[in-house]
């Protein structure tokens, strides 16, 4: 019984020891790069990846990149990981980086997304319900759409050039997601008329009464811009990192978690960091899920070391 017992405790251990050791990482996987494009909801989820990749013995950095420089980076491998291509408005794009394999998909991190036009619902109200709307009442929109950062707004400026909507000679601003829901909140007191680029998960949705344009399916696809999210990689990350490309797989968000998350930030004036670690303490269920087949960077058990860092 001794023995068996002896036996059963070294084939325990051994078997943890082996499988710590193929999910290990290799000296060079230990920085990992993240692309960041300024918008709050992949700020909050490049965050929580920090943390977590931090508390395992990672050294996870940030970099702000456009939405095109994101793309080439991971070609070019100077950028390992971008947990914002959202589908389908990426997909005609940037296809030929996913047909050449330049980038490589990690898995989806979040479903029920939506992008597309928006507008106050003062303005719906008053009859702009779609895309066809906008044209018949171009003096009062000043024929301008609210974008956001240069290289996230390749479907609008396709859409004016084109003519679609009767939009031809429009202009579409572009600047960045603070700066486009700065103009909303300006414009809203006074119900002056906007039409911006809005999406979900976002805390404008719970902010603002608005409403999404109808009409849109050319440029962002159906259902008003339906989206899923993916975490894409840079070519070979799996296959060189697997165990934080596991991870990075494992991380799959939901609209409460994001939604919440951005508001305190957006809302609070809370970091994305600290907005991430108070989320994960709010929902120390998801760490289990998101923690399965991964082990620390020196290969020891994942779970207990990231509720050490947290507190819990």
């Amino acid at each position: 019984m001794r023995r068996m017992l002896a036996f059963t405790l070294l084939f325990g251990c051994c078997s943890w020891a082996a499988q710590a050791a193929q999910a290990a990482d290799a000296p060079q996987c230990q920085k990992v790069r993240i692309s960041d494009l300024g918008w709050t909801d992949i700020a909050l989820t490049n965050s929580t990846a920090e943390v977590l990749l931090d508390a395992l013995g990672y050294e996870a950095t940030q970099t702000l990149l456009g939405l095109d420089v994101t793309y080439m980076s991971l070609k070019n491998n100077e950028m390992d990981v971008f947990q914002g291509n959202w589908r389908p408005v990426q997909d005609e794009q940037y296809r030929s980086y996913f047909e050449e394999g330049s980038v490589e998909v990690l898995g989806v991190n979040l479903e029920g997304a939506k992008f597309t036009l928006a507008v106050p619902k003062y303005v719906s109200d008053a009859g702009v319900k779609s895309f066809a709307d906008l044209a018949q009442h171009g003096d009062q929109f000043g024929k301008k759409i609210y974008g956001i950062e240069p290289g996230s707004n390749q479907p609008l400026l396709d859409m004016v050039a084109a003519n679609r909507h009767g939009l031809g000679g429009w202009e579409i601003v572009e600047s960045s997601e603070a700066a486009m829901l700065a103009q909303v909140r300006k414009s809203v007191p006074g119900k002056d008329w906007i039409v911006f680029l809005g999406w979900a998960p976002h805390p404008m949705n719970l902010d603002h009464e608005m409403t999404y344009l109808a009409g849109g399916d050319v440029e962002y696809g159906p259902n008003f811009g339906g989206a899923t999210v993916r975490t894409i990689a840079r070519k070979g990350f799996t296959s060189e990192c697997p165990n934080a490309a596991k991870l990075f797989a494992n991380l799959v968000f939901d609209l409460d978690y994001e939604n919440y998350g951005m508001q305190m930030v957006l809302g609070e004036g809370r970091t994305a960091e600290d907005a991430a670690r108070e989320m994960l303490k709010r929902n120390p269920d998801k760490l289990a899920r998101w923690l399965d087949g991964v082990a620390t960077f020196d290969g020891q058990p994942a779970l207990p070391a990231v509720k050490s860092a947290l507190g819990l």
